[in-house]
C-alpha cells in the first residue's frame, strides 16, 4: 500500500509493484485523481484488485479512517509506503505562518499514524517492509528548505527509531532519501528535465530493496541526480 499514491515517486512505486504482481490499496487527498488512477490500474493490470480510498492524511481521523479501509480490504499488508507529505518553499524566519505546522502533520503525522496503525500488524505476523519516503533535505540542510527540512529529519528520525524497534520481529524498514526529482513539486523551476532523477528511478530502487532475502535488509536509500543536488 502507498500513500499520496496518483502522481509523482508514489504513483511509480504503485505501477512497479504492479508490474510485479502485488494487489495494490493506496490513498490521495485528491478523489477524481485517485480514481483515475485506480481505473487505469485495473485496465493495464486486470490480475490486481486495486482498492481506492480518499484521504487528507495530516488529520488524524481521515489517517485512521484509511487505516480501517486497509484492514477491511487486505487481510495482511506486505509493504507500506509512506510518501504522502507536501513542500511549502520558505526560510525559519520568513516563511508563512502555520508552515511548520502543515508540513509537520502532512510529512511526519501522516507516516506516524499508518505506521502504527499497519505495523502493529506487521509486528504481529513478523513479517512486511514499511518504506518511509524521506529526501536529502533529511541529512542535508539548504536556503529556503526551512520547515520543510525540519519536517524531513524528524521522519528519517522516527524510520531510525522504527527500525530499533523492529528488527527482532522480523519486520524491515528502509529510509528514502531522494533528491530533486522530476514531481510537480519542481513544476515552475525552469531547470532542464535532464536535471532531474525520474519518479521510476526512486520506484526500482525500492523494489530492489524489497527483493533482497529475508537475512538483509537496506536500511536507507540515498539516491540524487548525477549532477548532483540542485
Amino acid at each position: 500500500m502507498t500513500t499520496g499514491g496518483t502522481r509523482g515517486i508514489g504513483l511509480a512505486i504503485l505501477e512497479r509493484f504492479a508490474t510485479a504482481g502485488f494487489d495494490l490499496i493506496f490513498c490521495a487527498r485528491n478523489e477524481r485523481d485517485g480514481l483515475a488512477v485506480k481505473s487505469d490500474f485495473q485496465k493495464r493490470f486486470p490480475a490486481a484488485r486495486v482498492y481506492f480510498k480518499p484521504a487528507d492524511l495530516s488529520d488524524k481521523e481521515q489517517a485512521n479512517e484509511f487505516a480501517h479501509f486497509v484492514k477491511e480490504v487486505a487481510p495482511t499488508v506486505d509493504v507500506l509506503v509512506n510518501n504522502a507529505g507536501t513542500f511549502i518553499p520558505g526560510s525559519i524566519l520568513e516563511e508563512e505562518e502555520g508552515a511548520l505546522e502543515k508540513m509537520i502533520a502532512s510529512n511526519l503525522f501522516s507516516a506516524y499514524y499508518l505506521t502504527r496503525a499497519i505495523g502493529k500488524d506487521m509486528k504481529a505476523k513478523r513479517s512486511g517492509h514499511i518504506f518511509n519516503i524521506c529526501s536529502t533535505a533529511s541529512i542535508t540542510p539548504y536556503v529556503n528548505g526551512g520547515s520543510y527540512g525540519i519536517s524531513k529529519f524528524a521522519l528519517l528520525g522516527m524510520t531510525k527509531t522504527l527500525r530499533e524497534e523492529l528488527k527482532t520481529h522480523n519486520v524491515k524498514v528502509t529510509a528514502v532519501l531522494p533528491g530533486a526529482t522530476d514531481t510537480a513539486s519542481w513544476e515552475g523551476s525552469g531547470l532542464p528535465e535532464e536535471r532531474f532523477m525520474k519518479p521510476e528511478d526512486v520506484a526500482e530502487s525500492v523494489y530492489s530493496a524489497w527483493s533482497l532475502s529475508e537475512r538483509a535488509v537496506v536500511e536507507e536509500i540515498l539516491i540524487r541526480p548525477q549532477l548532483g543536488d540542485i
